[in-house]
């Protein structure tokens, strides 16, 4: 079947995938909007993972401050080459991802960072919840797991859907880059401060 070009810009804007991906994508699936959003995840993990044992140690620290100096972000962000720090694209993207600390406090930049004993009382927590709903013992595990997903979601920066697309999530906008740079980027660190906010001890 034909691939209009608006079709192309529709999946662009939902996936923030390069325009001949897009095109890839629909005219692998025959059109089939969904089945070419799976195309260009499964495209861009695949990149990401080839690219994951490359060293990363160029790119920027980028900031973002709001609401007239109360919230602030600073945001390290990496790739191989000085060349991909330069870019338009990689500097947008790091941009985008202060803005997006700034607006939703994650706590991690994704779950291995989480320390095992903050896990271990969120799993106990999870799990007396589904004792005291009487769900049979044989589903906790999948109940746990669930309820981590979305855990994960909540506090670590990767796993939460971007604010300026919830398509997507903040890793998959870090692999579509990856999967057009042909580099590995990763996000390596943050702090976020609001004006007033309690010290940590």
């Amino acid at each position: 079947m034909d691939i209009s070009a608006s079709m192309v810009k529709e999946l662009r804007t939902k996936t923030g995938a390069g325009m001949m991906d897009c095109k890839e994508a629909l005219t692998d699936s025959r059109g089939d909007f969904e089945k070419a959003v799976e195309y260009l995840r499964k495209k861009g993990m695949s990149a990401a993972t080839k690219r994951s044992s490359k060293a990363a140690k160029e790119g920027t620290v980028a900031s973002y401050i709001h609401m007239q100096g109360r919230i602030g972000v600073m945001v390290e962000i990496n790739c191989e080459t000085d060349f991909v720090a330069k870019t338009d694209d990689f500097k947008a993207m790091a941009k985008d991802i202060a803005m997006h600390i700034a607006a939703t406090n994650p706590m991690y930049v994704s779950p291995e960072q989480i320390p095992e004993d903050v896990l271990a009382i969120e799993k106990d927590i999870y799990k007396s919840q589904a004792a005291a709903e009487k769900k049979p013992e044989k589903i906790w595990d999948k109940i746990i797991q669930g309820k981590l997903k979305k855990y994960y979601e909540e506090v670590c920066l990767l796993d939460q859907k971007f604010i300026k697309n919830p398509d997507i999530s903040v890793g998959t906008l870090v692999n579509n880059l990856i999967a057009k740079t042909g580099e590995n980027i990763m996000v390596r660190r943050f702090a976020r401060f609001q004006l007033g906010e309690e010290l940590k001890k």
